[in-house]
């Protein structure tokens, strides 16, 4: 290396060191994980590798903060910007493991479809998340004789850092977050819904990534988001990250939790009925499998899956009696199962990567430290696979 090139390779290093030092609480100053040559899967993402990839997705967070004890928040995922009571998307659920409260599941799967925004925040605060989405609803013009309305709210319990007894959230948050849903890039780690939750032992929170499929295998795209709140034994790209940091569920030196949650909600511009928007559910929770969690007893893990295709909205109002149905057929399925797979376990790694250490409730979660990861996932070979940094970059450091 040219001694050039040598000095702006160091003061690279060193702009990059304090970045990540300045903005205290602003997870977006950790990177994501291909900020780091953390390559996950063979498929491509979009281009914002988020949730929002899937066009008209939206994403909004309120996320509250106050005094030492209150950490929560709210996330809001919309299938499309118009009146979705209206205009209803398909939509199916999956339960992982149904230790948790996914409020509006079972209609969702009776009649295959979702009628509302989707909200996550935490445990005890899902009544009042139903009852600010139900207002909602019925405040859009259109909705003036509506008479019922399933409000899907989900949740994980942040009560580790949050005084979830307090019911800090209200109905306000939940319209602020819904108000401020948008397209382009979601913000992660400590922000929304995963302000207090944690996950493998470390600061968890929101975490999204993406995957397109090439024009021959339908061009379509898969987004997904997570709500981390889970324990496990942590890994990346296969390394095995929480045996060697020695942090992980059962025999770790610091045990991480073996109680949890993780809500994962996926978006696909592909066109899928209820049956296989299932399908597609189900094969998300491989993803958290790849990253070390296994649903423990504790663990409420569910999957909301749903097809914003304009041509698979549900008018509310049609008077036909039969209506066709738009759907992938099933030997064409394989390539969205893997793009969700991918999708799941970077969402959740991108989580992690974005949280930054945070003070509650008398607790302390420790963010995950990128430096040691770095050194690990070095050690195994797990980097730069696809067109992440040149190799003797940031993993070196």
């Amino acid at each position: 290396m040219s001694r050039g090139k040598y000095i702006y390779f160091k003061m690279g290093r060193v702009l990059l060191f304090l970045g990540l030092l300045g903005g205290e609480c602003l997870s977006q100053s950790r990177g994501r994980a291909r900020d780091y040559g953390i390559d996950i899967g063979i498929l491509p993402t979009g281009r914002y590798n988020a949730i929002t990839d899937v066009e008209g997705v939206c994403v909004g967070h309120t996320t509250i903060i106050k005094g030492d004890s209150i950490r929560t928040g709210v996330t809001a995922i919309l299938p499309h910007s118009g009146n979705i009571f209206q205009e209803r998307v398909p939509a199916a659920v999956y339960v992982g493991n149904g230790y948790g409260k996914l409020a509006g599941s079972t209609q969702v799967e009776e009649l295959g479809e979702i009628e509302t925004p989707i909200v996550l925040t935490n445990t005890l605060s899902v009544p009042v998340a139903v009852s600010a989405v139900v207002k909602y609803t019925l405040s859009q013009k259109g909705n003036e004789d509506v008479g019922s309305v399933n409000a899907v709210v989900g949740e994980t319990n942040d009560g580790w850092l949050n005084n979830i007894q307090g019911f800090h959230v209200t109905e306000e948050d939940v319209w602020q977050a819904i108000q401020k849903a948008k397209s382009g890039p979601v913000e992660e780690g400590s922000v929304g819904a995963g302000t207090g939750t944690t996950c493998f032992g470390f600061k968890g929170g929101i975490g999204t990534a993406s995957r397109t499929l090439t024009s021959d295998l339908g061009g379509w795209t898969v987004g997904v988001l997570v709500q981390t709140n889970f324990g496990g034994i942590l890994e990346i790209n296969g390394a095995p990250v929480g045996r060697e940091l020695n942090r992980h569920y059962l025999p770790g030196k610091v045990p991480t939790q073996e109680w949890g949650s993780c809500m994962i909600v996926v978006a696909t511009d592909a066109p899928l009925s209820y049956r296989n928007l299932k399908r597609l559910a189900a094969r998300a929770v491989f993803g958290l499998a790849k990253c070390g969690g296994f649903s423990s007893n504790g663990s409420g893990d569910y999957v909301i899956a749903f097809s914003a295709h304009p041509k698979c909205r549900i008018k509310n109002h049609s008077e036909e009696t039969v209506v066709s149905v738009w759907d992938v057929k099933n030997s064409r399925m394989s390539p969205l199962f893997l793009a969700v797979v991918e999708a799941t376990e970077e969402a959740v790694i991108n989580s992690l990567f974005q949280a930054e250490t945070m003070v509650g409730n008398g607790h302390r979660a420790e963010a995950l430290p990128i430096s040691e990861v770095l050194t690990i996932c070095t050690k195994y070979r797990v980097l730069n696979w696809g067109t992440g940094l040149p190799k003797g970059s940031k993993e070196n450091r």
